[in-house]
């Protein structure tokens, strides 16, 4: 997604400021990454040192809320963000060890897809499905039970 779209997303209703396309821009940088607030505070800050965590946290609650980025739940109290529509449907697997997050593609799991199309007495919206294990730098010297 480009700048240009995200003005159009925001219709006129909201400002494109600096600080809003700082965030957006990081966020679409590495489309492999997921951001969280606190990672994207981390980057701006080496820019721009006045910009607050509060004013990462409101863009991001908004731009959520206009369905430009979708926010993740991993289960770790750290919600991660993705601009909406980067790239295909796909799963995320989970470092339970370093927190590192790396995304599925949706073929890999077509087998084991639950059909959720023509479930009785449910209108599906959205499902999302995370597989969590140990990355690859974790495995040999961690001491984490699940590696």
């Amino acid at each position: 997604m480009n700048i240009s779209v995200l003005k159009q997303r925001l219709n006129g209703k909201y400002k494109l400021t600096q600080q809003r396309q700082m965030i957006f821009q990081i966020l679409n940088s590495d489309e492999n990454h997921h951001f969280s607030a606190e990672d994207i505070y981390e980057i701006i800050r080496r820019e721009n040192p006045q910009i607050g965590l509060a004013t990462i946290y409101r863009t991001l609650e908004l731009l959520n809320t206009l369905d430009i980025v979708q926010q993740l739940d991993f289960g770790d109290g750290r919600h991660r963000y993705e601009i909406n529509g980067l790239h295909s449907f796909h799963y995320h697997v989970i470092c339970e060890s370093c927190g590192k997050v790396a995304e599925i593609k949706k073929d890999l799991f077509d087998k084991l897809a639950i059909p959720i199309d023509g479930m009785p007495g449910f209108s599906i919206h959205e499902y999302r499905l995370y597989v969590y294990g140990c990355c690859e730098e974790c495995q040999p010297q961690s001491g984490h039970p699940a590696c």
